[in-house]
């Protein structure tokens, strides 16, 4: 099985953890020279901030609706990270380090324990010892952890944070569940190919033939289809 650890809002969430007062705050972090934003609290996704917004247009909302604009710092980023990975380091004989923010553990070995449970305490330990917050997915493949994480970010209340892919009627709901342009892998260009094709939900795409699939797109194409598969 893999998990796939993902810290929520990770800048927004970093400045948070040294300016508690910012808790339930909007808030949006700019890139280098303060030109788009790159990281936003839920709150301010709610307001309609969008990913990528030119900072000098949003300006009038910002002020508006009392969001909290910072500047990026990486050395701090940087700093927050290392804390959150070396954590889960502990937790998994094996760890890949995808990006600042996000990491794969393979939990070889781990049959006998409630896989669950044991992703808790990995999100109560991260929690305690960092205050970043973060999302579990956990799957047979990297690509299904990716999924699972998905669903975790998307209803945090149902899931606590947590969601497991364990069983095939799980796989299957969440491949229905899924839009295709949102599959780790897939891309734009790849997107729009399959919606052509009607191919709408990560399923339908499971559901191509092998030979279209490695005509289309490659091997690697048809290695994200059996990773879903």
């Amino acid at each position: 099985m893999f998990a796939l650890v993902d810290c929520n809002n990770f800048y927004a969430s970093c400045e948070r953890v040294f300016n508690p007062s910012l808790k339930n705050k909007p808030i949006v972090v700019l890139s280098n020279n303060d030109g788009c934003v790159i990281s936003r609290s839920n709150e301010a996704k709610a307001i309609g901030v969008p990913m990528g917004a030119p900072a000098f247009k949003f300006k009038q909302l910002f002020k508006q609706n009392n969001i909290y604009v910072f500047s990026s710092n990486y050395a701090l980023y940087g700093d927050m990270s290392n804390r959150v990975m070396s954590i889960l380091s502990t937790y998994a004989p094996s760890i890949e380090i995808y990006s600042i923010d996000e990491a794969f553990l393979k939990l070889d070995g781990f049959n006998f324990f409630n896989i669950k449970t044991y992703a808790e305490k990995i999100n109560y330990e991260v929690s305690k010892n960092t205050g970043i917050p973060i999302s579990i997915g956990i799957a047979p493949t990297k690509a299904l952890a990716k999924v699972a994480n998905r669903i975790a970010k998307k209803f945090p209340k149902e899931t606590a944070g947590i969601h497991v892919i364990d069983s095939e009627e799980k796989r299957i709901k969440a491949l229905k569940w899924i839009d295709i342009g949102d599959v780790w892998g897939i891309g734009n260009r790849y997107a729009k190919k399959l919606l052509a094709k009607k191919v709408r939900k990560a399923y339908d795409f499971t559901r191509l033939p092998n030979e279209w699939v490695k005509k289309d797109m490659a091997i690697v194409g048809l290695r994200l289809k059996r990773d879903l598969e």
